[in-house]
């Protein structure tokens, strides 16, 4: 790498805002339980740098076996001093024939990208 190269490097690590480098939203837990005829109850922990309003983790979603949305919790604000942080999600409509679901996060900077897990659901 030449000096000119280097510099510039150095030079973007610096002056970049740290919110970049926090990283994505990470689904590290998930309690799933069946509530009712094709209905079920979803427990998930995520895990994300929140750094504040302008960076931190906005959402996480229950995605079919066929990659369908089939629900969303919404997370309307940061939690940067709680981490992880488990949030709720109940009703969520599966078809009787589903298998497993796969749920991920989403957060206001990188939007999807982090680790996701798939989760057998209970019959």
């Amino acid at each position: 790498m030449n000096t000119w190269t280097l510099r510039n490097v150095l030079f973007l690590c610096i002056i970049l805002p740290p919110v970049l480098f926090a990283g994505e939203a990470d689904v590290i837990d998930v309690d799933v339980r069946k509530s009712g005829d094709h209905l079920y109850h979803f427990d998930v922990t995520v895990t994300h740098a929140d750094e504040g309003w302008d960076h931190y983790a906005d959402k996480w979603e229950v995605i079919g076996p066929d990659g369908s949305v089939l629900g969303t919790r919404t997370l309307s604000h940061p939690h940067v001093g709680e981490q992880p942080f488990t949030r709720s999600l109940s009703g969520v409509k599966i078809s009787e024939d589903a298998m497993q679901v796969t749920i991920r996060a989403h957060d206001s900077i990188h939007e999807y990208g982090g680790m996701t897990k798939s989760v057998e659901l209970p019959k």
